[in-house]
């Protein structure tokens, strides 16, 4: 430490925790969006991912989508399906399928109580989120219902009333 600050560092500049301080927080990576405008969002839940290398930088850089994404457990086993991960440019012949099956990380606990969920008619699992927390990749899982289309409709038009009153309440201060 003496070393250090004869050299010009700070005390507070020595990170006794090693490289831990570097992954603090979570950084989204792709959120599905139609997802609340399609569905009943009931239960949510936090799974890993398994991903190659080429899988990891990519999400690293922002890319990867989940607009027609669904999870679906087979014996006995989580998987994400339809998640497109876009090729790693500078991956070269280690590169993944954008399109592959990837295993969620869930206890048995979790993969039991989304089984049953889901073998009620109607219902789905939909990813909402891919993001890093604390460097590992996680996806947010939700239990949703499908909306029929006049369920959107009264939905927009609760959003509508909701925004125009918000809007009415600010101008009434603003005089």
């Amino acid at each position: 430490m003496r070393q250090l600050a004869r050299r010009g560092y700070d005390s507070s500049d020595v990170n006794t925790n090693s490289q831990k301080s570097q992954h603090q927080g979570v950084k989204i990576v792709s959120q599905n969006r139609a997802a609340s405008y399609n569905y009943h969002l009931l239960d949510s839940l936090e799974a890993g991912l398994v991903l190659v290398g080429t899988e990891v930088k990519s999400l690293r850089e922002g890319k990867g989508t989940l607009r027609e994404a669904y999870a679906e457990i087979r014996v006995g086993e989580a998987w994400l399906v339809n998640c497109h991960i876009p090729e790693y440019l500078p991956g070269g012949f280690r590169n993944h399928d954008p399109l592959r099956k990837r295993k969620l990380l869930l206890n048995r606990r979790e993969i039991n109580r989304l089984l049953v969920q889901t073998q009620q008619k109607g219902m789905t699992i939909v990813p909402t989120k891919i993001y890093f927390r604390d460097g590992i990749a996680k996806c947010e899982l939700a239990v949703a219902k499908g909306k029929k289309f006049h369920d959107r409709r009264e939905a927009e038009k609760q959003k509508e009333a909701k925004r125009e009153a918000n809007e009415a309440i600010y101008r009434s201060r603003r005089r």
